[in-house]
């Protein structure tokens, strides 16, 4: 199909040229001379985005999946005890990996499409008397259901209720997108993959650690290798990783976080709030609702839809792909055929998201979900109009 293909699902997303010159660069010597000041200024712009002055920035070839997992072989031993919030798909995997790495995990089910209450992690917490429970997961940015859980108040429950479990999150679909704030929020890991916000393809797995979870990665007797956090720590004062790394992906990284840097975090994250704001004018024109029930906790990068009792999700995202050369994303789970997802993050601007949006109404029509045709779009244009007409 002539022009150009959307990718609006939410990540991989889209790379933006800057980036893709920068990886055509050409492979270097991960133990030469150039590596040191690129990890230095990778790493000082990853505590930028990650909001931390103290948090350590590690690295390794992987995913936001092997970055997770990462979080619970270096904090935890096998039979610890670990608490998630499962609001989500996303959610409901940290508990599963951790069962997978023989933790003791308590589950514990929030309705998706609601944010983590502050006041369950509380009880939870304070009911814990003898402190045995070692870490609380949370998925900052549920990508599932497009909802955002408030960690500020997460980490204050916690300390209100006097317990010292360490604070995981996942940030997978949140970091460089939406306001990130490590060291003013408690947390003490924060993971992250490299093909969302950061604009890259997958292939680096991304956490931020704080001072007490490295004495927690170094008193755990854990196995582990390719994701020990240990060698990394350890080789960072020479400036080199202890594996091969994806040179490439670093040098995109490099360049995506000079790009932020431009753009200044803030507008970074006004921007994704703006566009954010303006595909759910859209999706209130069609009649439709969102998954997310509270709009203060919606996700400023990715909005899942509900669909019309008997409309399959799954006709609207085929044809916008067949047709239209728009790609939109199955829900996950107990979702799947009941919504679908709009990724508005990373390397996106107004105009892409009117073309978005206009692709997914047509899809919508076609789907038999009754949206009338403009209605959206137009919704969407008056949404976005205000920064230009004001």
């Amino acid at each position: 199909m002539a022009g150009r293909h959307f990718l609006q699902i939410p990540g991989p997303t889209n790379i933006p040229e800057r980036v893709v010159r920068a990886m055509q660069h050409g492979l270097i010597n991960h133990r030469g001379e150039d590596m040191p000041p690129l990890l230095e200024e990778v790493k000082r712009g990853l505590q930028r985005v990650f909001g931390t002055a103290a948090g350590e920035i590690v690295l390794a070839p992987g995913s936001g999946a092997g970055a997770m997992e990462s979080s619970i072989v270096n904090t935890l031993e096998p039979g610890d005890r670990m608490v998630s919030f499962a609001n989500g798909f996303f959610g409901w995997l940290y508990a599963d990996l951790g069962r997978r790495l023989g933790v003791e995990v308590e589950e514990v089910a929030v309705p998706w499409g609601e944010a983590v209450p502050d006041d369950l992690v509380y009880e939870r917490l304070r009911a814990d008397r003898d402190h045995s429970v070692r870490a609380v997961t949370v998925v900052h940015n549920e990508t599932s259901t497009g909802v955002t859980s408030d960690l500020g108040a997460v980490r204050a429950a916690i300390d209100a209720a006097g317990h010292p479990a360490l604070l995981v999150a996942d940030t997978i679909s949140g970091l460089g997108s939406m306001d990130f704030r490590f060291d003013e929020w408690g947390v003490d890991v924060a993971v992250c993959g490299s093909q969302k916000g950061l604009m890259l393809p997958p292939g680096l797995a991304i956490a931020c650690v704080s001072e007490r979870a490295i004495t927690r990665c170094r008193a755990v007797s854990t196995p582990r290798n390719a994701f020990d956090w240990r060698p990394v720590l350890d080789m960072a004062e020479v400036g080199f990783l202890p594996t091969t790394p994806p040179t490439s992906i670093l040098l995109g990284l490099r360049e995506a976080l000079r790009m932020l840097a431009e753009e200044g975090l803030t507008e970074v994250y006004a921007r994704h709030a703006r566009l954010a704001a303006a595909v759910r004018s859209a999706v209130a024109a069609w009649d439709l609702t969102t998954v997310c029930v509270d709009p203060e906790r919606a996700s400023s990068s990715v909005t899942a839809v509900l669909m019309p009792d008997g409309v399959d999700a799954e006709v609207a995202i085929r044809m916008a792909k067949r047709d239209l050369s728009l790609e939109l994303a199955s829900a996950i789970g107990p979702l799947h055929g009941r919504a679908l997802r709009l990724g508005h993050l990373g390397s996106l601007n107004e105009l892409e998201v009117l073309a978005t949006i206009g692709g997914a109404e047509l899809a919508l029509a076609a789907a038999g979900c009754g949206v009338t045709l403009g209605a959206g779009l137009a919704a969407c244009q008056r949404a976005l109009a205000a920064r230009f007409l004001s």
